[in-house]
């Protein structure tokens, strides 16, 4: 089953999230069957992240986004725990630095991309602009509405230089938030992990779902692709993000380079 097919986002679609099920499992059903899937996903894109840095002519960016508590740190402990750290960077989005916060939005964004041969992971991304932003109208609607067409711009312009881009919305529902806020405050070793600002955000839950829907719906493109990943059942989540990962890696098909000389000539003393 072709999973990035399933849960893709078309380019054009006006997409309500509640037409989503985030306890969806495609079928799939929790145990050692799933998790063999799992572990045979991460051994290929090892080697297909091998094949790509030695390639070194493209880059793969994956953006990771979603609710709090969704799953973004989750994902990227075990779905990305077979890549070399040498060719791979995780890039975290806080709030904006001063010297951040004094250029255009997409600065401090282009700086974190991927070089070719490398893999890159924004665990938040440049969508916090029309996210948090708009969410908090941190400025005027008519800067922030216009960042959907140079969102797409930007994209449109990294895939032209050989950047492929995969952008994963974590889906989970409001009471399996809840559950998991609620597992943080009851666990003294995940304690750090909430704030008293979380629970706030929480009370915005339906203006985020419509800053979602907004960006779903008018940032998916062929250049940069929206999946929607149901997300309540964490051992699905690294399924499907790790199954299309390896049908993305699969479809660029990194080739190891011809040396630019005769091997035959070559002898080892």
């Amino acid at each position: 089953m072709k999973l990035g097919k399933r849960f893709m986002v078309r380019p054009h679609t006006h997409l309500k999230l509640d037409k989503f099920d985030p306890d969806d499992t495609a079928g799939f059903e929790k145990g050692d069957k799933a998790q063999a899937h799992l572990e045979k996903n991460i051994a290929r894109m090892d080697n297909l992240q091998y094949r790509l840095y030695a390639e070194s002519r493209r880059a793969l960016l994956i953006v990771l986004q979603g609710m709090d508590a969704s799953g973004k740190d989750g994902t990227v402990r075990h779905v990305m725990s077979g890549l070399n750290p040498q060719g791979c960077r995780v890039t975290s989005f806080k709030v904006p630095s001063a010297e951040e916060a004094s250029h255009d939005f997409l600065w401090r964004i282009h700086q974190a991309v991927p070089p070719h041969g490398e893999i890159g992971i924004f665990n938040r991304s440049h969508y916090e602009d029309v996210l948090v932003v708009r969410v908090h109208q941190l400025v005027p609607k008519s800067v922030w509405s216009a960042r959907y067409d140079e969102i797409n711009a930007f994209e449109t312009l990294l895939g032209e230089n050989g950047v492929t881009i995969l952008k994963f919305f974590l889906h989970i529902s409001k009471q399996e938030q809840k559950e998991r806020l609620e597992a943080r405050l009851k666990d003294s070793t995940r304690n750090w992990k909430i704030s008293p600002a979380d629970l706030k955000e929480r009370e915005r839950w339906g203006d985020y779902v419509k800053a979602y829907e907004a960006v779903l719906s008018r940032c998916s493109t062929t250049a940069a692709p929206w999946f929607v990943i149901p997300s309540n059942k964490k051992w699905f989540r690294n399924l499907v993000v790790s199954q299309i990962i390896v049908e993305t890696l699969e479809r660029m098909n990194p080739k190891f380079p011809k040396p630019p000389f005769d091997i035959s000539k070559l002898k080892v003393k």
